[in-house]
């Protein structure tokens, strides 16, 4: 997914877009950048973070980013911060986006007689390609709808100009762009985290489409935002910092209301909830008021060294980050019945491996009940869960299973409750050794955050979405 930070102040912005930057470091791990603007002049840094962490990085040369305004980026696809000096003037812009007609754009560019400089692998840098969109605009306006009228999938972004930023969030929101403020400076986030300890108060959640520019002393709306709204329900599930709020909604309130949900329904009878870190959390507290019964913490996540196990690119990596993070507890465990609560079931490796581990410990039942509803389509907008096949998702291998055909009566399996979807759920359960299973229905997930359905991205579970 990856998340923005930018900051303009009456005095130097280093510290703060060092650390604003940082807090976003949990949206991803492949790169992080930097740039800030001294005297009409623009510093720019971007390492690799696949094998380090950004404070890591970015620390030694903090002292070279001079000036009162800069954004920083922490990166799942490309490198970032992007320069450009085009007609409309000198920025230089971040973005979080997933562009699925990239080819026919880079093409379309290309034939216009635009050229690409920057390369991530041997492909285009849509970073690059957003601000080419944005150059053919008439003006900074123009040019970010442009790229909201174009592209296919999702696009929020950050500019750094000798005017300001200029913050615009996806047409349809599904990432957040959040606007922050302390006396002498304001800040843009992906991720309102970042706001508390630097002293900022949340002033203005960006709508679906909505300009702004800012500047030391005011936000400035440059465009509306637009009526329809379909942001990402996943941000509560398990993107979002327990902290934060989007929309106006705390993610760790949502995640509790979650948990309640789902113990009311569930007629279990076992010893004690636990959740498994840290998005689990959340839900576990919430299930442990409902049932009424102890909430332990039968497994504990190791935070010094190891990363989220999602964001590291190679499945191998992911496998063996899964594996050693979480260290189960024997004293708890042996004997006992348990309800672990997880924020989802994407690919399905990280809980095949705790559940051997669980019965190894001595754990005489184990029963899983997820945050989410099975997740069943690949996310064309953020790109979470799926990004080469729909086979990398559980759901879809077990419907290949059953069906001869991984797209076969797909969307009967995404109804909960029905014959399809209590067979997929009992494969699953059979298939990774879970005593038993219960994901959350997608109507108690929109209950659980509070915004109507039709302005949640629910896609990945029942392939509603607005295109």
């Amino acid at each position: 997914m990856g998340g923005f930070f930018g900051t303009i102040s009456k005095s130097a912005c280093a510290v703060d877009l060092f650390y604003g930057t940082d807090y976003n470091s949990h949206l991803g791990t492949r790169r992080g950048g930097m740039a800030t603007l001294h005297q009409g002049v623009f510093k720019r840094s971007i390492h690799n973070l696949e094998n380090s962490y950004f404070r890591t990085r970015f620390e030694p040369e903090l002292d070279k980013f001079l000036g009162n305004s800069g954004i920083g980026i922490i990166s799942d696809t490309d490198p970032q911060p992007i320069f450009m000096n085009t007609h409309l003037g000198k920025f230089a812009i971040v973005t979080v986006a997933k562009v699925n007609n990239m080819s026919e754009l880079e093409q379309d560019l290309l034939s216009k007689g635009c050229h690409f400089s920057e390369l991530s692998s041997g492909h285009t840098n849509q970073t690059e390609l957003i601000a080419l969109l944005i150059a053919e605009g008439k003006n900074f306006v123009d040019g970010i709808e442009n790229v909201f009228n174009k592209i296919k999938g999702s696009c929020s972004l950050l500019m750094l100009t000798d005017e300001g930023l200029i913050a615009a969030r996806d047409k349809l929101g599904r990432t957040p762009v959040i606007v922050a403020k302390k006396e002498g400076s304001y800040a843009v986030s992906s991720e309102p985290s970042s706001f508390p300890n630097l002293n900022f108060d949340i002033v203005h959640d960006v709508g679906p489409g909505e300009i702004v520019r800012i500047t030391d002393e005011e936000m400035i709306q440059l465009r509306p935002p637009n009526e329809q709204m379909q942001i990402c329900s996943f941000l509560w599930v398990y993107y979002g910092y327990p902290t934060s709020e989007f929309e106006g909604v705390n993610v760790d309130t949502a995640r509790y209301v979650n948990g309640i949900l789902m113990a009311e329904k569930d007629n279990v009878d076992v010893d004690f909830v636990s959740g498994i870190p840290d998005s689990g959390t959340g839900m576990a507290l919430g299930y442990a008021e409902g049932k009424k019964i102890p909430h332990r913490r039968a497994i504990v996540k190791y935070t010094p060294t190891w990363p989220r196990s999602f964001t590291p690119a190679n499945q191998s990596v992911r496998d063996l980050v899964a594996r050693m993070k979480l260290i189960p507890n024997r004293h708890l465990l042996v004997g006992k019945r348990v309800v672990f609560c997880d924020d989802s079931i994407v690919r399905g490796t990280q809980l095949r491996d705790s559940m051997s581990i669980l019965y190894g410990y001595g754990a005489k039942e184990v029963h899983m009940r997820v945050g989410s509803p099975p997740i069943l389509f690949p996310c064309p907008f953020v790109g979470f869960s799926a990004s080469k096949s729909v086979l990398e998702l559980i759901a879809r291998r077990v419907i290949k299973e059953i069906e001869g055909d991984s797209s076969a009566n797909v969307d009967k399996y995404a109804i909960t409750g029905s014959e399809q979807y209590n067979c997929l759920v009992e494969c699953i359960r059979k298939k990774l050794n879970i005593t038993s299973l219960k994901y959350t229905a997608v109507e108690d997930l929109v209950a659980s955050i509070g915004l109507p359905k039709e302005r949640l991205c629910t896609h990945c579970y029942d392939n509603s979405s607005y295109f």
